[in-house]
């Protein structure tokens, strides 16, 4: 009688071993692949966490000789001083460009902030800050976005938006027309604030406050206008102190004497 390969004979698979000897007599070419599947198994591979870890211990190696890092105290925190003229978005130019800030108030629907990118996205502008909170009129939700574009762009953009079908309104606006302020977190190497009393000075002189001081760190809060801010950090960098910094997304309300959306709600319901 044929013997059916693969078909157990002894009842137990894990040690028996019969079944796998007769399936590879019967298919030559398979002979001794089982062995280096294992073979293959048995090399160390790079996993994701391996590559990770070379990465950063060969960036701090390089970091270290260049001379780009100081460390400040035993713990994990490291300052890392910027190179002048390469701080990012910060300090970016845009030459011929004016900064618009769009406030832009829509129902409250979910997927209108994505409707609202995309209008930038198809004409290659890029957004600096964006803020979105609740409004003071129930229902609808504010938009403060700024970027750098010619004026006639920034029409453009405020048509598109107001194309959108759940926004209400949509307006750009230079700094001159607008009252803003931006919220920003520094923080700073507690050893060197307290071996350097010049860093409290200049905390103090921008009106900013510590929120938060301990053995390793301490937390410093600055509200104001963009350029106060950016003036708080330089001068903090500067001094080498700075191990993180954070600014909040512009918030921005009119100064015209007029409402507009209070002026357009009120329109539309006469109309019904």
């Amino acid at each position: 009688m044929e013997k059916k390969y693969g078909a157990a004979e002894c009842g137990d698979c894990n040690t028996c071993g019969k079944c796998d000897a007769l399936y590879e007599e019967s298919v030559p070419e398979l002979k001794g692949f089982d062995d280096a599947v294992a073979a293959a198994a048995a090399i160390d591979r790079n996993s994701y966490e391996k590559n990770l870890a070379r990465l950063r211990k060969a960036t701090f190696e390089q970091d270290n000789a260049q001379g780009q890092q100081v460390e400040t105290f035993r713990r994990n925190a490291v300052v890392r001083p910027t190179v002048p003229g390469h701080e990012g978005a910060l300090l970016s130019s845009h030459h011929g460009l004016t900064l618009y800030t769009l406030i832009i108030f829509s129902e409250n629907y979910a997927g209108i902030l994505n409707q609202i990118t995309a209008v930038f996205t198809r004409r290659q502008v890029n957004i600096e800050t964006l803020n979105v909170c609740a409004s003071s009129t129930p229902g609808v939700h504010k938009y403060t976005i700024t970027c750098y574009c010619k004026k006639e762009m920034a029409e453009m953009l405020v048509k598109q938006i107001e194309k959108r079908i759940d926004v209400l309104q949509a307006n750009c606006f230079v700094d001159d027309e607008i009252f803003m302020m931006e919220t920003s977190l520094l923080k700073l190497s507690t050893p060197k604030v307290l071996a350097n009393k010049e860093i409290s000075r200049i905390v103090r002189r921008h009106d900013a406050r510590f929120v938060e001081v301990n053995s390793t760190y301490s937390i410093v809060e600055k509200t104001g206008i963009t350029e106060d801010v950016m003036d708080l950090f330089l001068q903090l960098d500067g001094m080498g102190c700075v191990l993180q910094f954070v600014r909040s997304g512009r918030i921005a309300v009119t100064k015209s004497r007029v409402e507009r959306l209070d002026q357009y709600l009120t329109q539309r319901e006469m109309e019904r």
